[in-house]
């Protein structure tokens, strides 16, 4: 396995276990990012958006899919400029915009593997 398919899925792993929670657990969950607890469904419902999002990270990285890698790493870079945004408009509590922060990191770790495994010369 590459090391931009091993950030890939540590990041997979991440994206299920926090749906594991969100789907068991969500008023554990919630107010570590300044959000009230509901028992509503839709927490759940996001779980479950959540796990299916990272077993196609797991899967991605199983398949070295290095056109999904790059995609991954603008949507993840999206996340904390799209919560700040939530942030500003008033719809959720700046504890938010560090939730996105994670995603953001996690694309750079992608980024710089990727740049590096791109410069690393071919074995013949």
């Amino acid at each position: 396995m590459s090391r931009t398919a091993f950030t890939i899925q540590a990041f997979g792993a991440y994206l299920i276990f926090l749906s594991l929670g969100l789907m068991a657990a969500p008023n554990v969950l919630l107010p570590l990012f300044g959000m009230p607890q509901t028992s509503e469904v839709w927490i759940r419902v996001a779980g479950l958006v959540v796990f299916n999002e990272g077993i196609c990270y797991w899967f991605a990285s199983k398949s070295d899919a290095v056109p999904f890698f790059r995609a991954s790493i603008c949507v993840r870079s999206l996340a904390p400029i799209v919560f700040g945004g939530f942030v500003l408009a008033g719809l959720a509590r700046p504890a938010l915009v560090a939730f996105g922060l994670v995603d953001l990191a996690a694309g750079m770790w992608t980024l710089l593997a990727l740049r590096a495994e791109t410069r690393a010369p071919v074995a013949a």
